[in-house]
């Protein structure tokens, strides 16, 4: 045969396998929603009992959650704070997460050593006022990191990114971390201030947490943290000034916002009468805070218990034949 004939013996061109190397992360994004649509398409019924269980047992949970609080408040608490503390660790492990995971590590020692000093009998003078200053100080952060985080999401989503040259992705990325890292440590910090706030005040023993305070208060001692009270109601102090609530009873008032605020409490350390936290907060700033802090009490519930609720569903779906 010549060589003439060559070129017709050839067989058909072969199409050129796509290597993922050469995809941009946007074309393999694409790729895998494209698949993910595939592998679903003609299994609508199936998706429908697959959501139908989720909202039963969101419904479940919730109920049984509210009635466990109610009856159980302490144990729930503890429990909730447990898996706040550990779920996040677990994911952090699993997707290589080390700058949370340093953070985490570092939020953890300290707090555990404030945790110990608040523990100890006798309790230390300084202790309440160092106690408090650190999770005020995990407060303002968390309260700041979630400001810059839900700013950052709101200009990505409004296009502002553009002007500073910054991919939406980039921008979209650092408020969705920043809001998760004020939230989170956020609550962490509420939680483990409460813990102090319980075993200070009971250790002092103005404060008891079911029954009667094992001591008495007199009207110059805060009960808070059991020091005295230097500054007269009418006098301004040079550091804080002292502070009476509706009750009568008089604190520091950096020890009555710290037991309020950061330590979630809603009465008074001694007697146990409601606070009117609206006459405590004059500054409209502070109201904000006061909002953030409800805001952190109900993120609790997701990152606690929705693992777990998503969990029970994938176990009830495999057990049902739903994949």
């Amino acid at each position: 045969m010549d060589a003439g004939a060559a070129p017709g013996l050839e067989g058909p061109p072969q199409q050129e396998q796509i290597s993922h190397t050469k995809l941009s992360a946007d074309d393999e994004w694409n790729l895998q929603q494209e698949r993910m649509y595939r592998l679903h398409r003609g299994h609508e019924s199936m998706h429908l009992e697959m959501i139908v269980v989720f909202l039963c047992a969101l419904v479940v949970a919730q109920v049984v959650l509210v009635r466990w609080r109610q009856r159980h408040g302490r144990s729930y608490n503890l429990v909730t704070l447990l898996q706040m503390w550990v779920v996040p660790l677990y994911f952090t492990i699993k997707l290589y997460w080390w700058r949370f995971l340093s953070m985490w590590g570092m939020f953890s020692v300290i707090t555990s050593y404030i945790l110990f000093r608040a523990t100890r009998k006798p309790l230390s003078g300084r202790t309440p006022r160092l106690v408090y200053k650190w999770f005020l100080l995990i407060y303002k952060l968390s309260y700041a990191f979630g400001v810059v985080g839900y700013l950052a999401i709101i200009f990505t989503m409004c296009g502002f990114n553009l002007f500073f040259r910054i991919k939406a992705r980039d921008s979209m990325d650092f408020g969705i971390v920043s809001l998760f890292y004020g939230l989170y440590y956020g609550v962490m910090g509420r939680d483990f201030a409460e813990i102090c706030s319980d075993y200070m005040a009971s250790t002092l023993g103005f404060y008891s947490v079911s029954g009667m305070p094992t001591r008495s208060l007199s009207d110059d001692i805060c009960a808070v943290c059991g020091q005295k009270i230097i500054v007269e109601l009418d006098e301004e102090g040079l550091i804080e000034n002292t502070y009476q609530l509706s009750c009568k009873h008089v604190f520091h008032e950096f020890c009555i916002r710290g037991w309020c605020i950061v330590g979630k409490k809603q009465t008074c350390p001694y007697c146990k009468e409601k606070v009117d936290l609206k006459r405590m907060i004059n500054n409209p700033w502070e109201r904000t805070h006061f909002l953030y802090g409800q805001i952190l009490d109900w993120l609790r519930y997701l990152v606690a218990w929705q693992p777990v609720v998503i969990g029970i569903v994938q176990g009830i779906n495999y057990s049902l034949g739903l994949e």
